[in-house]
Parts: C-alpha cells; sequence; structure tokens
C-alpha cells in the first residue's frame, strides 16, 4: 500500500495558507481521498496554548530562542501521528511547517541553521507550496494584517527573504498569488498536488 502523502501549504502572513488549505481539503473529501489537516502551530495542545498566548498577547515576552523551541516542540508533538497516518495512506496537509520555524526566527536575527536544528528529524514534506507575492506591499492591505505579533510588514520582507533560501529545496513549489482569484490559486496548486494525490511510493525523508 502507498503511504500519505505529506504535503505542506507555507507562505508570509495573509497570502491566502489557510484559504487554500480548505480548497485542497474540499478536493481530497470531492474524490474520497483519505486527508487529514494540521495546522501549526497546533493552538490546542498544552504548548499550543502558550504559542497561542505568545502570539495574541503583546505584552507576553519571551526570549527570541526560548520562543523558536516551542514552536519547534509543538512540532514535535505531532510528529508521531503524522508518521502514522501518513503509514496508514492518510494525506497529510500542513498549514504552515519547520519551514515557517526557521524563517520567522532567522527573521529576527538568530542563525539560519541554529533554528533548523531542532527540527532535524521531523518528517519533509514531499511537496512544499510556498504562496508568494511579487509585490512585497499587496500583504499590508488585506484584511486582518496587524492582528498578531509578526504581521508588521518591514519584517515581513524579511521573512520572504529566509524563506527564499529554501527555495531551491526540490520540494519547493512557488505560486504566485498576485492579481488571482482563489479559484484561479487552487487550480494552480491542483496541478502541482494531484501526482502526489493518491499517495506516494517513495520513502518518506526527514530533515
Amino acid at each position: 500500500m502507498k503511504r500519505g502523502s505529506l504535503i505542506a501549504i507555507e507562505g508570509l502572513d495573509r497570502t491566502g495558507k489557510t484559504t487554500q488549505t480548505e480548497y485542497l481539503l474540499n478536493k481530497f473529501k470531492e474524490l474520497n481521498i483519505k486527508h487529514k489537516l494540521v495546522k501549526f502551530p497546533q493552538r490546542d495542545t498544552q504548548i499550543g496554548k502558550l504559542i497561542n498566548q505568545y502570539l495574541t498577547d503583546k505584552s507576553f515576552e519571551l526570549s527570541d530562542e526560548a520562543a523558536h523551541l516551542i514552536f519547534s516542540a509543538n512540532r514535535w508533538e505531532l510528529a508521531s501521528q503524522i508518521k502514522d497516518d501518513l503509514n496508514n495512506g492518510i494525506n497529510i496537509v500542513l498549514d504552515r511547517y519547520v519551514y515557517s520555524g526557521v524563517a520567522y526566527s532567522s527573521a529576527k536575527g538568530l542563525d539560519f541553521e541554529w533554528c533548523l536544528s531542532p527540527d532535524k528529524g521531523l518528517p519533509k514534506p514531499d511537496v512544499t507550496i510556498f504562496l508568494k507575492f511579487q509585490n512585497i506591499d499587496e500583504i499590508s492591505t488585506r484584511k486582518g494584517f496587524g492582528d498578531e505579533r509578526y504581521e508588521v510588514a518591514e519584517f515581513q520582507d524579511k521573512v520572504r527573504m529566509m524563506f527564499e533560501k529554501f527555495e531551491n529545496n526540490k520540494e519547493f513549489s512557488k505560486v504566485f498569488v498576485d492579481n488571482l482569484g482563489k479559484e484561479e490559486v487552487h487550480n494552480k496548486i491542483w496541478q502541482i498536488i494531484k501526482p502526489l494525490s493518491e499517495g506516494c511510493d517513495e520513502e518518506l525523508s526527514f530533515f
């Protein structure tokens, strides 16, 4: 039996990740393909509740290093379940993952390789869809921008530069979303995902 495919949806804040994740899940449902959504941070775990407080309460202070490590710990909380589900033929769709953790923390000035090191050993996606604006200024005009700690245009530009360090990875697929409707973006994503929609023959790889 093929294992499930591990699919990550990544991008800056307010680029449409959650919307496109929902479109993809609906497509799997329509085709009767087994699937599951995992959102990071997973805010309903014990560590996730701490992360939620950190993100929504700007008076709650943590060192950049401590903040990075709790985000990584949140991913490790789900690692075993993700592997089990993949081995049972379930496609896992990740709304943010390791790449976000590294990009956001290194944008704050932490060493890029140090940021990646706590995630070494986590399952690596078979494909990562990176939703991207060619015009970075468009992000700050989107509804809800600024509600959480990291939604500041200047900082988001730094995060974009850190994300770009991953773009040569073979599993990374950029999708530009400027001036496109939700359905148009979904169609572009589906063309990339479709070959993996029925599962994957290759062994799971790890960071």
